[in-house]
């Protein structure tokens, strides 16, 4: 049975920072796409960040490219976003995601249940 646990979410000031981490079990993870969506209340659900399974490619949303970070370890099944400059419209729920193909789109096998991060301003 395949999990996705995010932690590290919370609430912080505009211009603070936070690590999301997400740990995944019941998967060869180094197979694995990995993914990071939120979505803010009323809306959709939207893409944030993605890696390849060796790490090398990176993928980011337009809006927060040069504030966030994703990264991987793949000896601790972990996918990790580093979030710094943040701003009250980053304010969601943060999931990530596992898929053996890498996308934008949030159409991924594997979903974690969510980490809340709010922004105040």
């Amino acid at each position: 049975q395949v999990q996705l646990v995010e932690s590290g979410g919370g609430l912080v000031h505009t211009g603070g920072s936070l690590r999301l981490s997400c740990v995944a079990s019941g998967l060869t993870f180094s197979n694995y796409a990995l993914g990071w969506f939120r979505q803010a209340p009323g809306k959709e659900r939207e893409f944030v960040a993605a890696i390849v399974w060796t790490g090398i490619n990176t993928y980011y949303a337009d809006s927060v490219k040069g504030r966030f970070t994703i990264s991987r370890d793949n000896a601790k099944n972990t996918v990790y976003l580093q979030m710094n400059s943040l701003k009250p419209e980053d304010t969601a729920i943060y999931y990530c995601a596992a898929d053996t193909l890498i996308s934008t789109n949030p159409n991924y096998d594997y979903w974690g249940q969510g980490t809340q991060v709010t922004v105040s301003s």
